[in-house]
């Protein structure tokens, strides 16, 4: 891969334009974004949302960004604690989406804001911890969101990120990736009307690092302590650290 060029699932494509490109997936998903998440996990997403949000620990008063959180799902469930959260997202027809379904639930402390990962426009340490779930896959420069999420967190500051990732169980990996790879797309044809877009989702998990790669990322970007917790052996993974 030249650095000029990106992959966009299996696809090499100009840096420029796989941002463009993923966010044509995500406004042609929006809609339909919990309908994903059930077909990519069997309905299990929300058992996940709730577990990473018990590692993060949201408390009342913190600030917390939710960076590609835009359709409100783990920001709600922060909320709910008390803390401050941030909903960021670089695509507006997801935060739309987010924004409407929090018109449903008045009184969380919620705010609202498109967001480029990669180049943040909160000053530094504004943040008491950062999450990310099921985005930084899509992410153009991982590396580059990573450092961004190091900047804006306040000393003591924790970064927790959800993530499909490839399971390590025998057998269980193979018979998923064989399920994703012939079963997804065509049920996001029959559903949506939109097989490209899963059949891209489905590539970029196959493409995503491997759990103990992301975190060394992870480490790389300037946090400590890290850590990552395996789902259904690796299928999923939550990865913490903190910024010191």
């Amino acid at each position: 891969m030249s650095d000029d060029k990106v992959q966009f699932g299996d696809r090499l494509v100009d840096r420029d334009e796989k941002q463009r490109l993923v966010g044509g997936v995500f406004s042609s998903v929006a809609r339909r974004y919990d309908v994903m998440n059930d077909l990519m996990s069997g309905g299990m997403h929300r058992l996940w949302k709730d577990r990473f949000v018990a590692k993060v620990k949201p408390r009342p008063g913190e600030a917390i960004l939710d960076m590609a959180g835009g359709t409100g799902d783990i920001a709600f469930r922060m909320a709910k604690k008390g803390a401050h959260v941030s909903v960021s997202d670089i695509n507006p027809d997801m935060l739309a989406v987010g924004m409407e379904r929090a018109e449903k639930k008045p009184g969380l402390p919620l705010a609202w804001q498109v967001e480029n990962a990669e180049d943040l426009s909160f000053e530094d340490a504004s943040f008491d911890a950062y999450t990310i779930a099921f985005g930084i896959r899509n992410v153009t420069d991982i590396p580059a969101a990573l450092r961004e999420a190091h900047r804006v967190l306040k000393r003591g500051g924790r970064f927790y990120c959800l993530e499909f990732s490839t399971s390590e169980w025998p057998g269980f990996g193979k018979a998923y990736e064989l399920y994703s790879e012939n079963v997804i797309p065509k049920i996001g044809k029959a559903v949506a009307d939109d097989a490209d877009s899963y059949q891209y989702l489905v590539e970029s998990i196959r493409r995503f690092p491997r759990m103990h790669d992301f975190e060394a990322m992870i480490r790389e970007a300037g946090f400590v302590s890290t850590s990552v917790e395996p789902i259904l052996g690796g299928l999923v993974a939550i990865h913490g650290g903190w910024k010191i």
